[in-house]
């Protein structure tokens, strides 16, 4: 889907030389691998040309060389979204999900652990 006004990305010639601990990257012959903590490539190869994300040090492992959509991403803390999918709860649903677990225990403090479990199983995408 296109944004208005959204840029679309750029085709850039990369190249990905990585061992244990440490990788080679280069896009477009520069050299951005002491800039970068972690990549995924990812490819869905009868499709698209390959997508590769790059989490970098500041915000702004096999060989690769060819051409690929570059996105970089910058480190993003879960605190938001956490946030958004909580207030979306509906306090009854909880409960009454988190009463008829089958792990829902007698002792001090299962109801709480019931419903942690209940979240955790509902941000998974679980019943």
């Amino acid at each position: 889907m296109t944004v208005p006004g959204e840029r679309q990305p750029s085709l850039h010639n990369v190249v990905i030389d990585a061992q244990p601990g440490h990788a080679n990257i280069s896009i477009d012959d520069a050299e951005v691998g002491n800039h970068v903590v972690g990549y995924t490539l990812e490819h869905d190869v009868p499709n698209a040309l390959p997508l590769l994300v790059m989490h970098v040090r500041h915000p702004a492992g096999a060989i690769f060389d060819g051409l690929a959509r570059v996105a970089v991403a910058a480190p993003q803390e879960p605190g938001e979204d956490v946030a958004r999918f909580l207030n979306a709860i509906d306090p009854a649903a909880l409960e009454n999900a988190a009463l008829n677990r089958e792990d829902l225990g007698a002792g001090q403090y299962d109801l709480t652990r019931a419903m942690l479990a209940q979240l955790a199983d509902w941000a998974q995408g679980r019943p």
